[in-house]
């Protein structure tokens, strides 16, 4: 954030987004904030203030609505449903003459997914879900590519969801090499294409593993001991970006590694923390530890 004064610089994030030199937290006016590894990131919720709507489509909520603090969305029931209008991911649109790509994403052991993205998009829709690692499937036309990700479905079982949840937990647990950790993707991959099923007018892709664990900094993560549940007035957050992830970032502090989703920090009026403050005062919700050698369940 700028060095400016406190009471006179008020900045509103509008999320996390990946470019060609890494993660950037983007701000309302244009402006961004790169995030390399080691970079302090140290912010204050205005005291008094509140998180009210984005609203849609690039229109501000008319009635500037209250949303609550643990939104992802950070928008309003009827600003979420405009924002939906017309979506692919929605499946409201069936007309969209661009190519597109299906992909095979893989987060962890046995979290695996389909999904579909534009051609025109490249990798970014991977970025932005946190993908370890992904590999394309077929190209072709919008629907074709709708009907390949639903015979995924129904045929193998892949979801075409995975909650960001079970994604942070297995961050730091990664298998250490590129080959182990695409290795069930490639088995999908594999059955993927002896469906009988296939549609015509999708172009087969051969298997080609995109590997992001060096992009996102996974590589020895410490495991996160918390993560931020959502922000609050007055609420202070500091640490240094020990890795990024889609939109998550994983924050060395002082209480240890504390996941920060940026898609919280939509909504709020933000200022700089002062100094080199060490505080962390807003919400956390903290990971549980096993105890090793302790059952505590008969089955």
């Amino acid at each position: 954030m700028a060095e400016t004064s406190r009471a006179a610089q008020r900045w509103t994030c509008s999320g996390l987004r990946w470019a060609v030199g890494g993660p950037e937290l983007k701000w309302d006016g244009g402006r961004g904030s790169p995030l390399p590894r080691g970079k302090r990131v140290a912010f204050e919720v205005v005291e008094g203030g509140g998180r009210t709507c984005v609203g849609a489509r690039g229109n501000a909520c008319p009635v500037r609505a209250a949303v609550p603090e643990r939104s992802a969305g950070a928008r309003c029931e009827e600003c979420a449903r405009l924002d939906r209008a017309h979506s692919v991911a929605a499946d409201t649109i069936a007309d969209d003459p661009r190519p597109y790509h299906v992909y095979l994403a893989w987060f962890g052991p046995g979290l695996l997914k389909v999904g579909i993205t534009a051609e025109e998009r490249g990798s970014a829709r991977l970025l932005e879900q946190g993908a370890v690692c992904f590999t394309w499937l077929g190209l072709g036309p919008l629907m074709a590519a709708r009907r390949t990700e639903e015979l995924l479905r129904a045929a193998l079982r892949v979801p075409d969801r995975i909650p960001y949840g079970e994604k942070r937990a297995v961050r730091s647990a990664l298998p250490g090499s590129a080959a182990e950790r695409a290795a069930e993707l490639a088995d999908l991959h594999t059955r993927a294409l002896a469906l009988r099923e296939w549609p015509e007018s999708l172009h087969r892709e051969p298997y080609q593993p995109v590997d992001h664990v060096e992009v996102f900094g996974l590589a020895g993560l410490p495991a996160a001991v918390g993560e931020v549940s959502g922000l609050a007035a007055g609420g202070v957050v500091s640490g240094e970006v020990a890795a990024a992830a889609g939109p998550d970032l994983h924050l060395a502090t002082g209480r240890g590694v504390i996941v920060l989703d940026t898609r919280l920090m939509t909504g709020w009026e933000l200022v700089p923390a002062g100094g080199d403050t060490g505080e962390f005062t807003v919400p956390v919700r903290e990971f549980r530890r096993e105890v090793p050698g302790v059952q505590e369940g008969l089955f």
